[in-house]
């Protein structure tokens, strides 16, 4: 098994979805053995938002200048990661109704026609579906429980459609929200999210 494992969380230590990515990625370790991780870090090592210079794999243009043929090489590095491996781990919290930037600006990468979709007379086709992906998703305050939360979340909806984009129907969240209500609440929402994690395990198992 081969695991790509995703932070973008920018609060380093105080991060509650760096925690439970970290917890997911140990129970996968645990159940595999010979499991084999790649760790990226967006917050440290995030690519560049797409510009004119890296939009090379979008528009088929051969790369030209120095800064293309590096912005390029980032892409096609990323897209190769995401392909090689059989599950995803992915930390996304939730920033300003949202993803982090960085988080975004790493699907952009790998958002590639011919690598992760295709198209086809009949619309686009997703050509990573053999892939399991788990979502670590953490937020301050609630949005699931009420119809004005679910409006403003555009953080695991926007997940379950770019990654559904590309053919990956083994979506599961691992949620943790009311973060930010008080130490409680914080410490109630991460206790919640481990069960889920456990649960999950047992699925699987």
């Amino acid at each position: 098994m081969q695991i790509l494992h995703i932070d973008s969380a920018i609060t380093g230590a105080n991060s509650v979805s760096r925690e439970l990515t970290a917890s997911i990625v140990d129970s996968l370790q645990q159940a595999n053995p010979e499991a084999k991780v790649d760790y990226l870090d967006l917050a440290v090592n995030a690519p560049t938002h797409l510009n004119a210079q890296s939009m090379g794999f979008r528009t088929g243009q051969a790369a030209t200048t120095d800064i293309e043929r590096q912005e390029n090489a980032i892409s096609e590095a990323l897209v190769s990661q995401f392909l090689a491996a059989d599950v995803i781990v992915v930390g996304a919290p939730f920033y300003n109704f949202s993803i982090p930037s960085q988080l975004k600006a790493w699907f952009d990468r790998i958002a590639q026609a011919g690598r992760t979709f295709k198209y086809t007379a009949t619309g686009p086709v997703g050509l990573a579906g053999e892939k399991k992906v788990i979502v670590a998703s953490t937020r301050g305050g609630f949005y699931s429980t009420s119809e004005a939360g679910q409006a403003m979340e555009h953080q695991e909806s926007y997940l379950k459609v770019i990654f559904g984009f590309m053919g990956v129907t083994d979506l599961s969240f691992i949620r943790a929200e009311g973060l930010g209500m008080g130490p409680e609440a914080r410490a109630t929402a991460v206790a919640a999210a481990k069960e889920q994690i456990q649960e999950l395990e047992a699925v699987e198992a």
